[in-house]
């Protein structure tokens, strides 16, 4: 399994640094992604994401593949029990028993507002602590890979 997570690392790397654009437009748009992809919001992600992507003039591919990488069958069990508990804890409601086979939209909607509704409370609570340090080490990161191959090609120009 930790093979499968380093393979989709290097995956996401090697796209990320080959976008084009301004760094603070893929930063932007890598934040949205992260904030999309940790919300209970899955069958909607891709919609979200373009329209987000227009209204902040953000670079679109990094948004998706910034919710590829947070929202994955690995972490949505994860995101989706913790906000529920965070969501329920406040707003102030009782735990709710449920059980949950698949992370469908079907399956999920058949919950009632009793899960879905804390659940989504949860997930807009959480998602800025993804998405916020994300915008910033995305920036830097842009910026630092693009000033190390401009000095690494104006070196090589000047050895010729």
């Amino acid at each position: 399994m930790f093979s499968i997570v380093k393979k989709k690392i290097k995956i996401f790397y090697k796209r990320f640094i080959s976008l084009k654009g301004e760094p603070k437009h893929i930063a932007m748009g890598l934040a949205i992604g992260i904030f999309i992809g940790v919300t209970p919001t899955i069958p909607f992600h891709t919609a979200m994401i373009i329209l987000t992507g227009f209204i902040f003039k953000s670079n679109i591919t990094s948004a998706y593949l910034g919710s590829w990488l947070i929202s994955n069958p690995l972490t949505i069990p994860i995101f989706y029990l913790s906000q529920y508990e965070l969501g329920r804890i406040i707003m102030g409601m009782s735990p709710v028993k449920f059980s949950l086979t698949d992370y469908s939209f079907h399956a999920i909607m058949n919950l009632g507002w009793q899960i879905l509704l804390p659940l989504q409370a949860g997930g807009l609570i959480m998602a800025p602590f993804f998405a916020v340090p994300a915008y910033f080490v995305a920036h830097k990161l842009i910026v630092s890979i693009r000033n190390k191959k401009e000095n690494g090609q104006s070196a090589t120009q000047e050895n010729s």
